[in-house]
């Protein structure tokens, strides 16, 4: 039986890479009056990159850092993140990026089946408690942890934010699923040992996904439901066999 559902955020709770990061940091470009405007198609760039500021550090080190600044770029870089959160979070709480397809209806198949549920993500701590809210407090309350932004030393692909949640639910990785939705987050969940669903989203669709357990469009719901908790506890006892 699975015994804990850990949930990416970014392309798997909300589809917010496109709509919602990339709109935030160009909002805080103009804020700054840095002169950078991030593109559809860069952004599908960047994004090989994890972590917003590690994102933002990669984009000025390859077109030039601004100049005539008068921060630091380490306090450069924490000032327009913090302004592209606040922005980005304002986005989701004004109903800009609704959860994707399936995503309530998995987590209350989870709750009722005493299956426990957990999120491991690269997104900024007050960014994820935003997307969370969209969820109800009910809902929301039941997560016993959201591992997010800086709380280890190495992001995606690197497995350790799940070898973190893996120590803090105290249960087999193959006993648990990871919903991912990016190689990124694949090659990390597999790292640490962990069965992986990937629900593609609009800047992953043509990954690479082979060493995934399962690959679909998203969760979906009635009457287009792609995955339900059952189907997730067969990937459990694949894994396990």
């Amino acid at each position: 039986m699975i015994a804990a559902l850990i949930f990416d955020c970014d392309g798997v709770l909300v589809d917010t890479e496109r709509d919602g990061h990339r709109v935030g940091f160009n909002r805080a470009f103009a804020e700054f009056g840095i002169d950078a405007e991030w593109s559809v198609e860069l952004y599908a760039k960047l994004l090989k990159v994890a972590g917003g500021k590690e994102r933002m550090r990669a984009y000025f080190d390859e077109y030039g850092w601004p100049e005539g600044r008068s921060e630091s770029r380490d306090e450069l870089i924490a000032a327009l993140h913090k302004t592209k959160t606040a922005i980005t979070a304002g986005l989701v709480s004004e109903g800009g990026l609704p959860l994707r397809p399936g995503i309530a209806r998995i987590v209350d198949e989870a709750i009722a089946a005493g299956v426990r549920l957990g999120v491991c993500t690269t997104s900024n701590p007050k960014f994820i408690d935003a997307v969370l809210d969209l969820l109800g407090p009910e809902r929301k309350a039941k997560f016993e942890f959201v591992l997010a932004g800086d709380c280890v030393a190495r992001k995606k692909p690197d497995p350790e934010i799940y070898q973190l949640a893996q120590r803090m639910f105290g249960a087999p990785p193959a006993r648990c699923v990871v919903i991912e939705d990016s190689r990124n987050g694949l090659l990390a969940a597999k790292g640490a040992g962990f069965p992986c669903l990937i629900t593609t989203s609009t800047y992953t669709i043509d990954e690479d996904f082979s060493e995934a357990d399962k690959v679909i469009p998203e969760l979906g719901d009635p009457p287009n439901v792609q995955v339900t908790l059952a189907d997730l506890g067969e990937l459990v006892t694949t894994q396990a066999a």
